[in-house]
């Protein structure tokens, strides 16, 4: 279904729109002027300085309430692929559930992708950027604020203004905190509730390496299936793997990516691997809930995984990491040896001084996977 994406003009009109068009309302008039003078920032995560990077992102509600129905994961989900637009971060896969979230998303390298707003028409792209999120009014009152400085000759908040939002892009941080906080005003205005939506900040797992990044997007896909939710991941339309299903491009070539294939090769082969891999992923052993395993947690026989990879006879599988769930949501960093390591280094002052961090190898079985992880 397809919401036209209108701009907040007089208040009274916006009592006559349905909730879904309100998610789709882009940031209205400003009131007072864009540049302000440098103020104090909240203390950042740590993140690589450079490069492009794979984030694991996730919050929930406070006191874990099941706060969203099918009309706020809707909202939810159009205000995230709008903000990743204006952010240019990719999203790999996601998916949203009754009381928390969880997105893949790739940060590509900073310097490189603000090379497009350079030279000499780069201030015209930049003012095309922001009407993603912005209304046409909105930016009609910065154009003519700039303009205004302009010919003040002060071209250091012309600087100013336009730094701001600059550095506003390719930052998981920033990305996820303005999704956040513009879901929580339009859901509170719906529910007529106050106060905080979410529990905390945001919990995220910096993701390496092909087999640590598809895995991390299986367990993503998977959450509606160990939640009871649906019998399959394709039933449940706001995840990346439902969407893909549904003909999203988007959608599948995030899938794509995160397998580390081309981008126009679902059809071909990635629809294929990732459902194989998925069921793989997600076929409860018994033996695991007999040594103390979650009892409620839900998934797929082995009669149904066998007939799945008969149907598809993919026979490329990825390591199995079912187990080791909790290292996807309290991890700092997963995949390959050199890069958690080289991480933990970098940032060693950040741990306990009495002891090294060290990552640690994930095992199936007793089998070294490849993957390993750097612990809070």
């Amino acid at each position: 279904m397809n919401v036209r994406s209108p701009s907040l003009k007089e208040s009274e009109e916006v009592c006559a729109w349905a909730p879904l068009e309100l998610a789709e309302v882009k940031t209205p008039r400003r009131i007072g002027p864009i540049w302000q003078p440098k103020g104090a920032s909240s203390r950042r995560r740590i993140k690589p300085d450079h490069g492009s990077m794979c984030y694991h992102v996730m919050s929930r509600t406070v006191n874990a309430e099941f706060l969203f129905g099918d009309v706020e994961k809707e909202a939810f989900r159009r205000m995230m692929w709008r903000m990743a637009t204006f952010s240019g971060v990719e999203i790999l896969t996601y998916v949203v559930m009754s009381n928390h979230f969880h997105i893949l998303v790739k940060v590509p390298d900073r310097e490189k992708w603000l090379r497009k707003f350079e030279g000499e028409n780069g201030e015209a792209k930049l003012m095309t950027h922001l009407a993603s999120v912005y209304s046409k009014k909105y930016l009609e009152q910065l154009k003519a604020e700039i303009s205004r400085y302009r010919e003040q000759r002060n071209q250091r908040a012309v600087d100013e203004i336009l730094g701001k939002f600059r550095k506003r892009f390719c930052d998981v941080s920033l990305f996820v905190k303005e999704l956040k906080e513009r879901f929580s005003r339009w859901l509170n205005k719906q529910l007529g509730r106050r106060g905080t939506l979410w529990m905390d900040r945001f919990k995220s797992v910096l993701v390496d390496g092909p087999e640590a990044l598809a895995t991390m997007a299986a367990y993503i896909d998977l959450n509606p299936v160990r939640a009871g939710m649906v019998d399959d991941p394709s039933e449940y339309e706001w995840c990346g793997y439902g969407e893909a299903g549904s003909g999203s491009r988007r959608a599948r070539r995030g899938i794509c990516k995160s397998l580390g294939l081309p981008q126009d090769s679902w059809e071909s082969r990635a629809l294929s691997r990732y459902r194989c891999f998925l069921y793989e992923e997600g076929t409860v052993s018994e033996g695991i809930q007999e040594q103390g395993g979650d009892s409620k947690r839900q998934g797929f026989t082995k009669t149904q995984l066998a007939k799945v990879l008969s149907e598809e006879r993919d026979e490329r599988r990825q390591p199995r990491l079912g187990q080791r769930i909790h290292s996807f949501t309290e991890g700092v960093a997963i995949g390959r040896r050199s890069f958690v390591e080289k991480f933990a280094e970098k940032h060693r002052e950040c741990y306990e001084r009495q002891r090294t961090k060290k990552p640690k190898e994930l095992k199936v079985n007793g089998t070294d996977t490849g993957i390993c992880v750097l612990r809070e």
